[in-house]
């Protein structure tokens, strides 16, 4: 069949095509309308006819837009929580999110910051507590009121300069943008993670996240530890 009579057939593969009663003789021929010269045709058709008006310029100032957002400067950052505190860091940093596995302690090493080896996709890796690092309390969070809000907790792995360390969350929200005028400066009363280690406060859902120095955090990890 010609384009034009694919034309006429109004979409027979939807009619009685494999997407409609299959009465078609052709399946017969070709099994399946993808295999058909008149959806092919139809295709084509789909391709080659005239931009509906006012198409081009929607799509130019679409893109316009989207420049636009980009210079304006965001950040992606991952949020997570360790007891009560929402942190965040930017999301350049992390290589996996895994479920929690056991931990092995390492002998004549006291240190309430390292936790032990872990075992990351058959590679032993350093394991920490960023909540002792942070001296943040034990506090768990309280229990949600929605049934289907389940909390799982989770390990992850994040890098930066060749290092790689792991670290215990409690929940993990995932990566969220921020623009950079959104940071402002973090109050005493805020926060319980020492001021030296936050960039700023962001607000997100209604509650206040810490944004970490990772700089600082990575530094100090390099040195109590390696």
């Amino acid at each position: 069949m010609t384009a034009e009579n694919a034309q006429i057939t109004n979409n027979c593969w939807k009619l009685i095509g494999i997407w409609g009663d299959r009465s078609c003789p052709e399946l017969k021929t070709h099994t399946h309308c993808r295999n058909c010269p008149v959806y092919s045709a139809g295709g084509r058709n789909l391709l080659e006819r005239e931009a509906p008006q006012g198409y081009v310029s929607e799509w130019t100032e679409l893109l316009a837009e989207q420049k636009e957002t980009k210079a304006k400067g965001t950040v992606p950052v991952v949020i997570f929580r360790l007891g009560v505190e929402w942190l965040a860091l930017p999301a350049g940093l992390f290589q996996e999110v895994t479920p929690v596995s056991p931990v092995r302690t390492l002998p004549h090493r006291s240190n309430e910051i390292l936790q032990g080896l872990v075992n990351i996709r058959g590679e032993l890796q350093l394991c920490v507590s960023l909540s002792s690092l942070l001296r943040l309390n034990a506090t768990p969070a309280p229990a949600s009121k929605n049934i289907q809000n389940i909390v799982y907790k989770r390990m992850v792995v994040v890098a930066k300069e060749g290092n790689r360390w792991v670290f215990p969350v409690d929940e993990i929200y995932g990566v969220h943008r921020i623009a950079t005028e959104e940071v402002r400066n973090a109050p005493a009363t805020v926060s319980k993670v020492p001021e030296s280690y936050i960039k700023g406060i962001i607000s997100w859902q209604e509650e206040s996240v810490s944004y970490l120095d990772d700089q600082l955090l990575f530094y100090t990890l390099n040195k109590r530890i390696l």
